[in-house]
């Protein structure tokens, strides 16, 4: 006959030995078992633990909409290694991952459920050691062209030299602007955005250089101008191209005496501050047609960035792609993991004509019809697939679908040769194991395949 008092003990022994947490609830989510690798990862006592609801003692960011646990009662679906974010007794977030299955007495009648999580600070730091090899404050690439721009932007941010940023509309003009201001000594003082192609002619002037009182027939009192408030910081003047040729000649002047004059003042006013401008058109051309002085042009160019445009830099799309998922995960709150092969190859065949920020666009629409964890090719958008090109640009020499299944072939040989350890795998790979098991799940591999 078994004895249960033993059965008990050697339930205890094996939930203490598991480097897992690992805690049970009832039907009410009151926590009613709690190992001690749980109360390592939490910080909280067991004793304190059992009693409580778990949402008193995990502070996750799907308890209060989504739980999972919940979901398992309700459902008696499983959940397995879905990430969620806690915070522990030291008020800490901590990254996990978790898995959740009910628990049913010997009629099968649910008693409650259990819960195991892994604690994923480790990996989440070294994704981040990673990360960091392809990015650089807020821009995502591994493309050689980029690299290049990265590795002299520090020292044309510590320059006062003014900045001429080309390239097309959504290449990340402004991107490049901000790190620069993040980058320079100003970067304690204010960043101002003038935006050249969105302000009425008649009222740029007074919009950048301010007005005083009696200017004009509404001016009843002094008003500031977006050079003033960017004093001792960096004015970005956005689409430059688009200035007017009436305030070509006075920007020319505050570039070249570093000094202007309000609308109605005849008292010229020293300025402190320093230009980086951008434009996605061919200003040789504007210069060319009589729209754009010569002599401008050459006063912002003492540094000239010159971006690519998407095509041009294939690789960071999955980088890119990434990056807005775990963007748009934070903004909305879901679990996205990431997109299938066949998204992937889709999205390394287009043209994106509006660049980064499109494709930024594109996986923030896959969002709001995805409810899976996986963004599958149906949450495209429509006019995507219908224009979707019947051949497929090499990267890096190779085609989309050829880098995928490089890229299957490469795990599946790191796991048989791991003897399927997904740790070990990973740090062949050079990857984080986090996202090692996101790419096995997108192709299908399981551990008994390659083991």
């Amino acid at each position: 006959m078994v004895n249960p008092h033993k059965d008990d003990r050697f339930f205890k022994v094996i939930l203490s030995s598991i480097a897992d947490g690992v805690f049970t609830v009832d039907s009410d989510r009151v926590i009613t078992s709690f190992n001690p690798a749980a109360e390592k990862i939490t910080g909280v006592p067991a004793s304190k633990a059992i009693g409580k609801r778990c949402y008193e003692i995990f502070h996750a960011d799907v308890c209060e909409e989504g739980c999972l646990l919940e979901k398992t009662l309700q459902t008696a679906r499983e959940s397995i290694d879905q990430p969620v974010n806690i915070t522990n007794a030291a008020g800490e977030k901590i990254p996990i991952s978790i898995s959740t299955a009910v628990l049913r007495d010997d009629d099968g009648n649910v008693l409650g459920a259990v819960e195991t999580f892994r604690d994923l600070s480790a990996l989440e730091h070294l994704r981040k050691e990673l990360y960091k090899n392809y990015s650089f404050e807020d821009i995502i690439s591994k493309s050689p062209l980029m690299h290049k721009l990265f590795a002299i932007m520090p020292d044309v941010a510590e320059s006062e030299s003014t900045v001429l940023i080309q390239g097309p509309s959504g290449s990340g003009k402004e991107l490049f602007a901000r790190a620069i201001h993040n980058l320079s000594p100003r970067r304690a003082n204010k960043y101002v955005v003038v935006n050249c192609g969105t302000l009425p002619t008649q009222l740029f002037e007074s919009e950048i250089f301010g007005y005083v009182k009696g200017a004009f027939t509404d001016a009843r009192r002094d008003k500031q101008g977006k050079i003033a408030v960017a004093e001792g910081g960096t004015v970005f003047l956005d689409e430059i191209g688009e200035l007017p040729m009436s305030t070509q000649v006075k920007f020319l002047r505050l570039l070249q005496q570093h000094e202007y004059e309000p609308l109605g003042s005849t008292e010229c006013r020293r300025a402190d501050i320093r230009i980086v401008a951008a434009t996605n058109r061919n200003l040789q051309e504007l210069i060319a047609a009589g729209k754009f002085r010569d002599d401008l042009y050459f006063r912002l160019a003492v540094v000239k960035f010159q971006l690519p445009t998407l095509r041009e830099r294939r690789e960071d799309i999955p980088y890119l792609v990434d990056h807005f998922i775990k963007k748009n995960n934070a903004r909305r709150g879901k679990n996205v993991i990431s997109v299938s092969p066949e998204v992937m190859s889709i999205l390394l065949r287009q043209g994106f004509p509006g660049n980064v920020r499109e494709l930024e666009n594109i996986i923030e629409y896959c969002f709001v019809v995805c409810r899976g964890s996986i963004i599958q090719k149906d949450h495209l958008p429509s006019e995507l697939l219908s224009g979707e090109p019947a051949g497929s640009p090499p990267v890096n020499g190779q085609s989309p679908v050829a880098l995928a299944i490089d890229e299957e072939e490469r795990i599946r040989s790191a796991l048989s040769r791991a003897g399927g350890n997904q740790t070990k795998a990973a740090a062949e790979l050079r990857i984080n194991r986090t996202t090692l098991w996101r790419k096995m799940k997108s192709y299908g591999i399981c551990r008994k395949d390659t083991s």
